[in-house]
């Protein structure tokens, strides 16, 4: 009597998978799981904004206590106001945040990384640019208190200040961190964080911005460093590059004497096969 041949049980599913698995299905995975991870950043920045439009109780309290109290230590302390004016006005002033990011591109230009000198570009550009619409439309007046100790034009959230800071502290951190020795690298994370704190409490001790406004400039800032962080991210992945941690930079190869050699077609091809092949490129294994 003849044996019946059993036929493999019939993967719908996997056959679907493996049609339209490629390029194009890996680009389209790496958009939607962009999108998805920049709109839960951007959760607290949305947030902070409905509750500042809607006036929320807790927060209009917290803005207004904390910058009476503030105010109060500034008018009893004239020579602290005048340092906090020099930090706000010159070392942390968002000219020279974002002229450190311009010198930190030619830098990266005379060393051939492009891709991480476009990359520090559009960061701190569309911080700058996005920032300024978020204020356009919000349209918050600035905070308005007896005997002011400082001024500043424009409308208040989110605060330049704070934003550029952010921003450009995490250029800075994010491509300059390769360079670093492993056990000196806690220096900069320790000097981007007062920075970026620092710029926050000068403006409102100044009497320029309410707290929520420097909530919302950082929390801003970093939904626009998260995005363009995952795109040179998708980068690295169709060139063959390994993913990196926040600990490492986003390029730990900018040590080395071509830190971002030209990628050709047929090296992307075979990059890929040797991801499929386990290695080897050719398909076969050992032994065979």
């Amino acid at each position: 009597m003849a044996r019946r041949t059993e036929r493999p049980p019939h993967r719908p599913l996997r056959s679907l998978l493996s049609r339209h698995s490629g390029p194009d299905a890996t680009f389209g995975t790496r958009l939607v799981l962009t999108a998805v991870v920049t709109a839960v950043v951007s959760v607290p920045f949305a947030l902070a904004l409905v509750l500042v439009e809607s006036r929320w109780p807790p927060l209009h309290r917290l803005d207004r206590t904390t910058a009476e109290r503030l105010h109060a230590t500034a008018l009893e302390h004239p020579g602290w106001v005048r340092f906090l004016e020099v930090l706000t006005g010159y070392v942390w002033d968002p000219v020279t945040m974002r002229l450190l990011v311009a010198l930190l591109v030619v830098w990266l230009a005379v060393r051939r990384a492009w891709r991480l000198a476009a990359w520090a570009t559009v960061t701190a550009v569309a911080g700058g640019l996005i920032g300024l619409l978020a204020k356009t439309v919000v349209e918050r007046a600035r905070p308005s208190l007896p005997d002011p100790v400082s001024h500043a034009p424009g409308f208040s959230f989110p605060s330049g200040h704070a934003m550029t800071a952010m921003t450009s502290c995490a250029v800075l951190l994010l491509v300059l961190l390769p360079m670093v020795p492993r056990a000196w690298r806690a220096l900069p994370w320790a000097l981007a964080v007062v920075t970026v704190v620092g710029v926050g409490y000068t403006r409102v001790a100044l009497g320029v911005h309410w707290v929520s406004d420097v909530l919302g400039g950082w929390l801003l800032g970093l939904v626009i460093v998260t995005a363009t962080t995952l795109v040179f991210e998708a980068w690295r992945a169709d060139t063959g590059r390994p993913r990196t941690t926040v600990a490492e930079g986003l390029e730990p190869e900018l040590t080395d004497p071509d830190p971002e050699p030209p990628v050709h077609a047929g090296d992307t091809h075979r990059t890929h096969d040797t991801h499929r092949t386990g290695g080897s490129g050719t398909g076969r294994t050992d032994g065979t």
